[in-house]
């Protein structure tokens, strides 16, 4: 029984199929979304490692920009490589203040003519303002009219291909325009789960059919937000605005591998973005605490919040995410620490309602990724 929803919640074009289906809608980010199905998170989120789920992220905001100044627009705002991106393909990017934090992270693709972005919603607002400083450099377009789909797992791929062949030719981090079901549609091979998959921009109007059409295959199984969580979570990938924020670099992040070699210091447009001082400089000197993952003992997670203490009782970090890992077989965490603690294997405790539960500094990811490079 879906439950009630927020009266000045937002829909996505998949509103009624969420509800056709039984999910449970819950506010988030503006918008009534489905935290889960009648299978329950942990059976979704299994589905999604075994074959393959559906997401609707259409909450999220899609942005196109144009021009002949586009790229180098943009490389005002990220530390991305944007102007060498190749057609059809996809790179992961970060806004940026100017004392180095994250305002939010996106995909950037190259889709020939254009740039195609897409960033978080509840950061969406923010986000397309951000960019509309740049409109005397570039046309910035946001894309009300568009829906997303996401489609993960390990026989997405096959499942995909049975409405166009042309996707066994895309590799992860690669986009191309396709017809899928007879909608022109804008496909990505990636996503946030940490499997193979791909994320579909499809017209408003068409996106419930798309979904029906996808459902209709034994495969696919619709997924929801809560399910969402865990996997990313699994796959150690960061969710904006409790593992990043203003207040994180991306050094501190441990996402310093997104800031490409030509705007690094030395590199043919170093710098040029908010922050680059401070990011840069600690790119070569390091930062004083890092993102690290986490493995609680027993079978209890530690959730968001929870302080991090060394083996003396001092607090040196805390945990922004953590949860049950139903692919890892037990609680799996992320958080900051002080650089000196975040070697894998370093010993500590998390303050759990006031008493000590042993916690390990693990390699991220949890769950190996499985993105198909070749």
């Amino acid at each position: 029984m879906a439950a009630a929803t927020n009266d000045n919640g937002k829909r996505t074009p998949l509103y009624d199929l969420h509800v056709e289906l039984g999910g449970r809608m819950v506010p988030f980010a503006g918008y009534d979304m489905p935290v889960q199905y009648p299978a329950g998170i942990i059976k979704e989120h299994s589905h999604t490692r075994t074959a393959a789920g559906l997401f609707d992220v259409s909450h999220m905001g899609q942005v196109r920009l144009s021009g002949d100044g586009a790229a180098a627009a943009l490389e005002t705002l990220v530390p991305v490589d944007v102007a060498g991106l190749a057609p059809g393909r996809q790179r992961y990017a970060l806004f940026t203040n100017e004392t180095g934090g994250i305002l939010d992270d996106l995909m950037v693709s190259n889709a020939g003519d254009h740039l195609f972005l897409v960033v978080n919603a509840a950061r969406k607002a923010h986000d397309i303002a951000l960019l509309n400083t740049l409109s005397d450099r570039c046309t910035v377009e946001p894309l009300e009219d568009r829906a997303l789909l996401a489609l993960q797992g390990p026989t997405a791929g096959a499942v995909l291909a049975g409405l166009s062949p042309a996707v066994d030719d895309m590799l992860f981090m690669s986009v191309a325009a396709m017809e899928l079901d007879g909608i022109d549609c804008f496909v990505s091979r990636s996503g946030y789960t940490g499997e193979d998959g791909f994320e579909i921009s499809v017209p408003a109007d068409r996106a419930a059919g798309l979904a029906r059409r996808l459902l209709e295959d034994a495969e696919v199984a619709p997924v929801g937000l809560g399910a969402r969580d865990s996997l990313r979570l699994e796959a150690g990938l960061c969710l904006y605005g409790h593992d990043i924020d203003e207040t994180t670099t991306p050094i501190e992040a441990d996402l310093g591998w997104a800031i490409n070699k030509a705007r690094r210091a030395g590199g043919g447009r170093a710098g040029g973005f908010p922050g680059a001082d401070v990011i840069l400089r600690q790119q070569a000197e390091g930062a004083p605490r890092r993102r690290v993952g986490l493995r609680p003992e027993g079978r209890a997670p530690v959730r968001e919040g929870t302080e991090i203490q060394d083996p003396d009782g001092r607090v040196i970090g805390r945990i922004t995410s953590g949860g049950f890992g139903a692919t890892a077989e037990g609680p799996v965490a992320m958080g900051y620490v002080e650089t000196g603690f975040s070697a894998p294997g370093t010993a500590l405790t998390a303050l759990v309602r006031g008493k000590p539960q042993p916690i390990t500094v693990a390699k991220m990811p949890f769950v190996p990724h499985r993105f198909k490079r070749s």
